[in-house]
């Protein structure tokens, strides 16, 4: 308590308004947190976690579960460390701290998630990669932990959850690519469960039946979620008899399209001129030749709502957050490039 006494005597405030000051709490006004922060700064004072978790009974830090292992993540994962930005942003007003639990490919989600809860070091979880039915929700909700997913599942504790729009990407990409022409289009989905991969095909199958073309299994192209992956379908598509692949494509994850173009022009398929594509905006995207056409949405953005809508989920913070229990699908915006051509009449 020596560096908590020096700086109340320091700051003239009590003892206690220096402690919830450090700790976050709502009931400080923001002068006299800004105060307290720079002068423990200036003295060097950081609490003590240990002691400051036994007496809390909480540890201050949010746990974020996520697959890794290159037939995930690839060259390189751009959607988390985003993401991690903007959940962060929101943790550090309340002094929390985010923590990457990360999962091996090649170890069952169920038990690492039973193993990392029964060691007790997090408050609060955030889970990703939601499986169509995924124990992990039940489990976590029989501990009575907050948490919050990241994309749906037919798994439902009453649990808050946010997922992006992949029915409306297949509404407004798979509508794009037929009104230029285009009647086999393919869209790819994860090999596994993914529920995404069952919301995407779902209405995927929807609007084709919409514009009175058939569904065609064939079309549904499954592959890892990396470049590989993307480079994969493209000669997956370029083996198949040429009345019968797909002229256009949907692509609904983000690392994918490099990928995917370079497959396409190994085999003769040029992008926007041959072959059409909507795909998912990122960094790497930028520099494909032609510009993507593509589906972009805040990675930041989705982190803030992703921190505060499991905030809202927790005693202390739920006054600071009035949302309640969070289900929200996520809108993304269509970008037009030059990469889905129409096809000749």
């Amino acid at each position: 308590m020596t560096g908590i006494r020096r700086l109340a005597q320091q700051l003239n405030v009590s003892i206690g308004t220096v402690s919830r000051a450090l700790n976050g709490k709502p009931d400080v006004n923001e002068e006299t947190r800004r105060r307290v922060v720079e002068a423990a700064a200036a003295i060097g004072y950081v609490p003590n976690q240990a002691g400051r978790s036994l007496r809390k009974g909480s540890t201050g830090v949010v746990g974020f579960m996520m697959q890794t292992g290159p037939q995930i993540t690839g060259e390189g994962d751009v959607f988390f460390m985003s993401v991690f930005d903007g959940v962060q942003t929101v943790f550090a007003r309340h002094q929390l701290d985010l923590v990457a639990l990360l999962c091996s490919s090649e170890e069952d989600p169920e038990a690492y998630m039973q193993r990392v809860v029964a060691r007790g070091f997090a408050d609060a979880l955030i889970i990703s990669a939601t499986k169509r039915v995924d124990h992990r929700i039940n489990f976590i909700s029989s501990r009575k932990i907050p948490f919050i997913a990241l994309g749906r599942s037919e798994t439902d504790a009453g649990h808050p959850w946010l997922d992006l729009d992949f029915e409306g990407m297949a509404e407004v990409g798979v509508s794009r690519l037929i009104a230029k022409g285009h009647r086999r289009i393919g869209v790819f989905a994860p090999r596994d469960d993914t529920n995404l991969g069952f919301v995407f095909v779902d209405a995927y199958r929807k609007v084709l039946e919409r514009h009175g073309i058939a569904f065609d299994a064939n079309m549904v192209f499954r592959a890892p979620p990396n470049e590989r992956g993307g480079h994969q379908i493209a000669h997956a598509i370029a083996a198949m008899p040429a009345d019968q692949r797909p002229t256009g494509f949907v692509l609904t994850n983000e690392v994918m399209c490099v990928g995917f173009y370079n497959g396409l022009h190994e085999v003769g398929l040029v992008p926007g001129k041959t072959f059409a594509i909507i795909g998912r905006d990122s960094p790497q995207a930028h520099y494909l030749v032609p510009k993507l056409t593509c589906f972009r949405l805040s990675l930041r953005d989705l982190g803030i709502t992703l921190a505060e809508s499991l905030l809202a989920t927790m005693p202390a913070y739920a006054e600071a957050y009035p949302l309640g229990v969070v289900r929200k699908v996520v809108p993304l915006e269509l970008v037009p490039g030059d990469s889905d051509m129409a096809l000749p009449a």
